[in-house]
């Protein structure tokens, strides 16, 4: 399994060391022209009108915690290929963080207004100004050593007599979709009721994540005669199947939910698919067309070696 080497994660680390930085140093200078409770929300519909506030002290400890939790996730999952997205993320909230700074910079009689449009144009700039500069870093990383190959001639096999038939099947899930998934269906109806339009359209968010999510949060695998079936746990549908006529072969590898796949749950990405509950053990598929399947299953060794058993008595029927 490829690890990131320590000039990797200190490379992906740093424009979040940065991004704190500047902005605690913009919070210090500019502290004595800030009011006592900063404007942080500010209304869609009227203007631009702040109507939410927090307090120095909290803005400070939300702020830097969110940095660093984001500092952390890319540090632990980072990947030579997605550098410059570590620095993107850096970039654009950082200059989001001190966009809102700058929004609260009124004299004592002014109500903070700001431009939402104007801030996110900044934020995205600043995106990606920091993007590029990831981009060329990654010049400094050795370029990594392939996780492995899928459907090798050496492949592993599970003995099966001429006559004899065998399946595998596993149920496997995530908690963590799972309670992302009930937060966000249970968060639908409170959201629809408190926030006033047209804000309240925010709350059709927590289906568009829930439901999926929910979905996904649990899966079955099964290997048997008719191929590889990947269906939710909780669902009917959605279901993925591949048949052995299209299986070119079968192993195992070690995927990084982030760095792999980009997150949790149905993934798409150029040349493969996956099914991501977790980042470890997966059961990589190639198809014949040389594109990839992965679902990350435990035991997906043994789910291999039937798989590639199967297809290969299969192609000689």
């Amino acid at each position: 399994m490829n690890r990131a080497t320590p000039r990797l994660r200190a490379l992906a680390a740093l424009p979040f060391v940065l991004a704190l930085a500047v902005h605690l140093l913009l919070f210090v200078r500019w502290r004595d022209a800030l009011p006592t409770e900063l404007a942080t929300h500010y209304s869609l519909g009227d203007g631009g009108e702040a109507d939410g506030w927090t307090s120095r002290t909290g803005y400070v400890l939300i702020s830097t915690a969110l940095i660093a939790g984001l500092a952390a996730t890319w540090t632990a999952s980072v990947r030579r290929r997605v550098l410059w997205g570590a620095w993107a993320t850096a970039g654009f909230t950082g200059g989001l963080l001190v966009r809102i700074l700058r929004d609260n910079l009124v004299d004592a009689s002014g109500t903070p207004v700001s431009d939402p449009v104007a801030d996110l144009a900044v934020a995205g700039t600043a995106a990606v100004a920091a993007g590029l500069a990831g981009w060329a870093l990654t010049s400094l990383v050795p370029a990594e050593e392939p996780t492995g190959r899928s459907g090798t001639p050496d492949g592993p096999r599970l003995a099966l007599g001429a006559s004899e038939v065998a399946g595998w099947s596993r149920s496997t899930g995530s908690r963590t979709l799972t309670a992302l998934a009930v937060l966000a269906l249970a968060a639908t109806p409170v959201l629809l009721l408190v926030l006033d339009w047209p804000d309240a359209l925010f709350g059709l968010l927590g289906l568009v994540i829930g439901v999926p999510g929910l979905a996904l949060a649990r899966v079955r695998v099964t290997v048997d005669r008719h191929g590889l079936t990947v269906r939710s746990g909780v669902f009917p549908k959605p279901r993925v199947r591949i048949p052995l006529d299209e299986i070119a072969g079968a192993d195992t590898r070690d995927v990084h939910a982030v760095a792999d796949f980009g997150g949790w749950g149905y993934r798409v990405r150029a040349h493969r698919t996956g099914v991501v509950l977790r980042s470890g053990e997966a059961l990589v598929v190639r198809r014949n067309g040389g594109r990839e399947f992965a679902v990350t299953v435990p035991d997906a060794g043994t789910a291999a070696a039937l798989l590639n058993t199967l297809a290969e008595r299969h192609g000689k029927v």
